[in-house]
């Protein structure tokens, strides 16, 4: 079960709501995946401060598309009007996965073991994580408008756009890894970052080592640091910083990892190692320029 967090506030002030079922089914299948289960079904629950049907159906759309692109079905839901509540153009919206995995297929730490190969999968951008920092950052401390055109960004889309970019899904694609190489752990990058999330995977005894080097995290989170006076710690503490999803493979399996995940459009990696220490993450390295 989770939700979308305060990246809604954004679809509510831009009056763009198609692609935030995308983000909720994401946060709900793609921790489904990490300990190897095959997403099969959701049910979705939306608040709201005044039923609006023609917004209520692009929601629903977009969660109908978000479980197109999990291989699960939206089974049900529901929504319920709070009237002098919530305001009447405000909404909240989370959901609830089941999935299924034999008891002996089960990911995690028990399987991890020295030697294997961090494997990082590219995110989408900001995914779905860290918007009230976003928020205070760009749209209160730095003054930008959401409908401006932000050059640093170099996509040529407004700023809103950019944040309300989907949430990208790995969960067929970690199927997939799962079906072809010997997988022993994901990790889903969300809050916490990437060492906080790599770290639940580890066993007490084995600690991962991640080369910031191998990758750039990607304009938009420069452009949070910069226009926020946001620390590096904090960045790596709150933010993704371009990784959406880990997998702990084999040493023998890295490359036909990163090269199945390329067949299938996501830009993969060899970003670190597992090595003997005490179930920690760490970052090192500068990361690469853009």
């Amino acid at each position: 079960t989770d939700g979308v967090g305060t990246k809604l506030v954004i679809a509510q002030q831009l009056d763009k709501h198609d692609t935030v079922g995308i983000d909720l089914v994401a946060m709900v299948v793609d921790d489904l995946v990490v300990c190897g289960a095959e997403p099969l079904f959701m049910q979705d629950y939306l608040a709201c401060g005044r039923v609006m049907p023609e917004r209520i159906a692009t929601i629903v759309g977009g969660i109908a598309e978000g479980c197109r692109q999990a291989g699960c079905a939206l089974v049900g839901g529901e929504t319920a009007e709070h009237p002098d509540v919530m305001a009447a153009d405000s909404y909240d919206l989370a959901g609830t996965g089941i999935g299924v995995v034999e008891t002996d297929a089960v990911l995690g730490a028990h399987r991890v073991l020295a030697g294997d190969v961090v494997v990082a999968m590219s995110s989408s951008g900001l995914h779905s994580n860290g918007f009230s920092l976003v928020r205070h950052a760009l749209l209160r401390a730095a003054g930008l408008s959401l409908a401006s055109v932000v050059d640093d960004l170099g996509t040529g889309r407004t700023l809103g756009e950019e944040l309300l970019t989907p949430t990208r899904i790995y969960a067929r694609d970690c199927q997939s890894l799962i079906d072809a190489v010997e997988v022993h752990a994901f990790a889903h990058i969300t809050g916490g970052g990437l060492a906080g999330n790599l770290s639940r995977v580890l066993p007490s005894h084995l600690d991962a080592v991640v080369d910031r080097s191998t990758w750039a995290p990607g304009p938009v989170f420069g452009l949070v640091a910069g226009h926020g006076g946001v620390a590096p710690a904090e960045m790596e503490r709150t933010f993704n910083m371009g990784v959406g999803m880990v997998a702990v493979v084999a040493p023998g399996d890295a490359d036909k990892a990163c090269a199945l995940l390329a067949d299938r459009g996501v830009l993969a990696w060899v970003a670190g190692e597992i090595v003997p220490g005490n179930g920690a993450a760490h970052l090192v390295g500068d990361h690469a320029p853009e």
